[in-house]
């Protein structure tokens, strides 16, 4: 993408940001926000399936970790009224999905605002729900869930912001003109009027920059925007690349962009020099992008590789440790690492507890997980049986099955080390045939193995069922194929709660393993995603 396009000389003003319909007098809170954090699912309470994974918990963590901070930011994104999808598992481990509903008026404060946005060259009217994420110190965070479900919408419109991830790539990019053209006119009616950075967590919201785009040319009252305004633009975002797979990557025809985002939209892009032929959300947000950045050192090195024309920066991913810490250990924590609440550094102090309270404490959270599975699989498990955990989104790169590969491995590990018994849990996204095939692999190898390691699969994974698997196995499992695992933040939640980590060196495990002290690394690091070993 080239942004030293020449300027329109057509005289059609780009009006590309969305008409405020009723802007409102009220204030999300009165100290200056400069911070818009943009993302297009938010994994903040197990009450509100408005995440389908690892993104979204993700953003969930930072939202936390910057209301503990007193950053100034707000974030936005989509309600999904029907969530992303219940999952159900039949004895032979067909997948099977349905609608994930629930009250938004049960846990959000709904908010009078309302702006509109032009999609398919319809009026679609959008409404706030606020949440207060807060933090240790009482600074709070509002996240804001955009809403579509309005009687003014007619229903394929009202609809747009029920499914995650549901529908095709045509619903997907309404969607994304929701969040990024809407998200930016919702911010500016609600009154976030001194934001200075917009952060776009992955392409979905990259559209945002059009809108900024649009108020930068109507500042300087031109009737096209020119380097200046690009520019301007540029330095108010910032754009985090989360996969380096390119089927995560949006794409859309350049006719489904016209013809869902606008012509004028369409003919702004052809003007900047963006290729005709398809349009790439994440080239777009990482063209009008100060600052890029990656989610671990090895995956900023595989991003660079795959967008060579731009630096990208690694950060590694964490998690909020308040959030993923088992009471056992929160207790633990207390007495010996006295702050770490505040501030996760005072953490360095649990290497003083004695080995006999770890222990206690692992205990308990075992029996808690447990428990668990007993309640949602009808299964009771050994508590004294060796434990292993791995529980992800099931698709093919991510090799649930690998771990049962050599089930006459595991027949010689049980019998000559004691009982073994595995925990598996995770979705497989409604299309991707291949993961649904390895969660059938996964309950035929278990078949085979019945009476000798006990192996049960967990359907409907979710935050609640990851806090409780982090904590309490006794082994965490993850063997992703190099160099796909962006970064990985389940080991975290993990070591967290004294649970070693079993893995292939890649994402944050290539900063986080000491072997045979953090865990055990399987293999050696690999750039090449052909590269199988174990």
């Amino acid at each position: 993408m080239s942004l030293s396009g020449p300027e329109r000389t057509d005289g059609h003003k780009a009006d590309l940001a969305a008409l405020v319909v009723a802007p409102t007098a009220h204030r999300a809170l009165p100290e200056a926000r400069t911070i818009a954090y943009f993302s297009m699912e938010v994994g903040i309470d197990p009450a509100m399936p408005t995440y389908s994974g690892g993104l979204g918990v993700l953003a969930g963590d930072t939202i936390r970790a910057a209301a503990d901070l007193s950053a100034p930011m707000v974030a936005i994104t989509l309600l999904h009224r029907k969530g992303y999808f219940r999952q159900r598992l039949d004895a032979s481990g067909n997948q099977t999905e349905s609608p994930n509903s629930w009250a938004p008026e049960q846990v959000l404060e709904p908010l009078p605002a309302r702006v509109a946005v032009e999609v398919e060259g319809r009026r679609v009217l959008l409404r706030p729900w606020r949440y207060n994420v807060a933090g240790q110190t009482g600074q709070t965070v509002p996240v804001y869930f955009l809403d579509a479900s309005l009687p003014e919408n007619g229903p394929d419109y009202r609809a747009l912001t029920d499914h995650l991830y549901g529908g095709d790539d045509r619903y997907r990019l309404c969607q994304e003109v929701v969040l990024g053209i809407g998200g930016v006119a919702m911010l500016r009616a609600l009154g976030y009027g001194s934001l200075q950075t917009f952060h776009m967590n992955e392409g979905h919201s990259a559209l945002l920059t059009l809108a900024l785009l649009e108020e930068a040319t109507q500042a300087a009252r031109v009737e096209a925007p020119g380097q200046a305004e690009i520019e301007r633009v540029r330095q108010m975002c910032v754009f985090t690349t989360h996969t380096p797979v390119a089927a995560g990557h949006d794409r859309f025809p350049a006719d489904l962009f016209a013809a869902v985002a606008g012509e004028r939209r369409s003919r702004l892009l052809e003007a900047l020099g963006v290729d005709g032929g398809q349009m790439t959300m994440t080239d777009l947000g990482l063209s009008f992008s100060r600052y890029v950045n990656g989610v671990s050192m090895r995956h900023a090195r595989v991003s660079q590789a795959m967008f060579p024309g731009y630096v990208v920066h690694p950060i590694t991913n964490g998690v909020h440790g308040l959030t993923w810490t088992s009471e056992p250990f929160a207790r633990l924590f207390d007495r010996y690492a006295t702050g770490w609440r505040f501030d996760n550094r005072y953490l360095r102090n649990a290497v003083g507890i004695p080995l006999e309270e770890v222990r206690s404490a692992h205990d308990e959270a075992k029996r808690r997980l447990l428990r668990e599975v007993a309640r949602r699989a009808q299964v009771e498990l050994d508590p004294a049986a060796f434990t292993i955990g791995f529980a992800r989104r099931a698709t093919g790169y991510k090799r649930g099955d690998l771990l049962l590969s050599h089930i006459d491995r595991l027949r010689r590990m049980a019998a000559s080390v004691g009982p073994v018994q595995v925990l598996f849990a995770g979705k497989a996204h409604p299309r991707d045939e291949g993961g649904k095939d390895v969660i059938r692999r996964i309950f035929a190898k278990a078949r085979e193995l019945s009476g000798v390691v006990r192996v049960v699969y967990l359907e409907d994974y979710d935050m609640t069922l990851g806090g409780l698997l982090t904590s309490g196995v006794d082994l965490w499992v993850n063997n992703p194929q190099p160099p796909l695992e962006a970064s990985g933040t389940s080991g975290m939640k993990a070591a967290l709660n004294g649970v070693p980590s079993l893995s292939v060196l890649d994402g944050w495990w290539v900063e986080g393993h000491v072997e045979g002290v953090t865990g055990w690394s399987i293999g050696e690091a690999t750039d090449d995603p052909a590269d199988t070993r174990l």
